[in-house]
């Protein structure tokens, strides 16, 4: 795969949200219909192609922790409030040097979850799924699969974390597709096993929409080139 290839040859520690949503797309995950602006124009020309409203976002792969460091801006319902958070994201990342901005659906989904995956270095790659969003950290709600699994596996995952109702239908929401989730976790172990330059990968938040997986936000992480001056 080109992108991973050459962020590697590059030395890259990880690759930016809109690269790392490439990769998994390709193994069948579904992500967020998005746009990559290099300018204003770029950005109201996909603003309109993907229809109000929309998310606006820094998008670097240096770019860490995007919403403490001021580049997302959420529910954008019209140009004039997207030119206006195109200002602000572009003042922000000044600061730290020039970036693009990834213009995004927006989603309005509640139930936030976190899947992803980590490269032990005596076990091999190792999927991941919990809560997501800020609970990630709160509650620390997360089970773990050696690679490859099989869609059993992710199924009990999924039945494993304390929150598991979560997955329910509740307060009006339909349950979650509980069979495009195992998909996308075995997908996931795939992706760890195919390409032993990638470190790590986390989706945060995969967020439940209309009853469908959609991973809203993702990082890939890779390890350093043998030979690297690190």
């Amino acid at each position: 795969m080109d992108i991973l290839q050459n962020a590697y040859k590059n030395r890259k520690r990880s690759l930016s949200e809109y690269e790392s949503k490439q990769v998994l797309a390709s193994y069948g995950i579904a992500v967020t219909r998005e746009y990559l602006a290099k300018n204003e124009t770029e950005m109201r020309d996909a603003a309109a192609r993907i229809g109000y409203p929309v998310v606006l976002k820094g998008c670097d792969a240096e770019l860490a922790h995007k919403s403490e460091k001021g580049v997302v801006r959420v529910d954008i319902r019209n140009e004039a409030e997207a030119e206006s958070a195109y200002a602000e994201i572009c003042d922000a990342m000044a600061a730290g040097g020039a970036g693009d901005v990834l213009v995004q659906e927006y989603l309005g989904g509640r139930r936030e979850l976190v899947a992803g995956m980590i490269r032990d270095p005596g076990f091999g790659p190792s999927v991941m799924f919990g809560l997501g969003g800020i609970l990630t950290e709160i509650l620390n709600d997360l089970v773990f699969r050696i690679a490859p699994i099989e869609r059993a596996d992710a199924l009990e995952m999924m039945d494993e974390i304390r929150g598991s109702r979560i997955l329910d239908a509740v307060r009006g929401m339909e349950a979650a597709d509980r069979g495009a989730l195992a998909d996308i976790l075995v997908a996931i172990g795939l992706i760890g096993l195919d390409h032993p330059e990638i470190k790590e990968i986390d989706i945060n938040p995969l967020i439940i929409f209309n009853g469908k997986p959609v991973a809203v936000d993702a990082m890939i992480g890779l390890a350093i080139k043998e030979g690297s001056q690190e």
